[in-house]
Formats: C-alpha cells, structure tokens, sequence
C-alpha cells in the first residue's frame, strides 16, 4: 500500500511515516517503478507500535531497540536460548517501562480531572445572585 492509506490506517501523518523512515524506524518493503514508497501489514504493525509507544514517552532510541529486539524474536532465525531470553528480557523491560509509565499518566488524567471540576465549580458558585464573586 502506498503511504496516503498508511496513514490513514495508522491516524499519522505523512510528514511523521516519512520522519520515522528518515531515523530509520520504519523503512518501506518497497517502491514503485514511479518511486512511490510501498509498506506492508508488517510496516503498517511497526508504525502501530510507534504510535503507541510515542504517548508514553519513549524516544526514537528506545522505540529503535525494542524494535530490533522484536525484529529478531520474530525473524525465525535459530536462536541460542540465552540469546533468546536476552531478547525477552529486553521486551520485558519495555512492558514493564509502559506499565508505569500508563499508571503516571492515569494519575496526572485524575489531577487534571480534579482541576477542570474545582473549575467548573467556582463558575457554578460565580453565576448564583448573592455571592461574593457574583458582585
């Protein structure tokens, strides 16, 4: 598929796919004999990952290494078990990183929360004829 359906499949735009060929994130399986960049199930499942790798924080460097860590689990290659549990070891790490990081985010969600309901408060209390902050 070409990268105007990529991204629209993937909810990223086309400067960001190309950004993400660019570091080397994403490379196209392909080009047309027109040149035009050709990607995969497989390209369109790595660009996922990204995308949802990016929302928690994790740089290019760290999306760069738990890619290669899954690149290799998947490659079918003959792996040596310890090289194998290296591997799952790494991913683990990775899961391990996105679970905090989701519970940092659901408690800065619940502040903000806090916050705009402290707000909507103040303007409910604002408007009533007679208060303080009405006058």
């Amino acid at each position: 598929m070409q990268i105007g359906e990529v991204a629209a499949r993937t909810e990223l735009s086309l400067r960001t796919i190309r950004h993400y060929e660019e570091t080397g994130l994403v490379v196209p399986s392909a080009r047309s004999q027109g040149g035009f960049r050709l990607y995969t199930e497989r390209d369109v499942d790595r660009l996922m990952v990204i995308r949802r790798m990016k929302p928690l924080g994790f740089t290019l460097d760290e999306m760069r290494e738990l890619l290669a860590a899954t690149d290799r689990l998947d490659s079918g290659d003959e792996l040596r078990a310890s090289d194998r549990e290296e591997l799952l070891e790494r991913v683990r790490g990775f899961e391990q990183a996105a679970q905090r990081r989701v519970e940092d985010l659901r408690t800065q969600l619940e502040r903000a929360e806090d916050f705009a309901a402290t707000l909507r408060d103040r303007l409910g209390g604002a408007s009533e004829p007679g208060s303080a902050t009405a006058r």
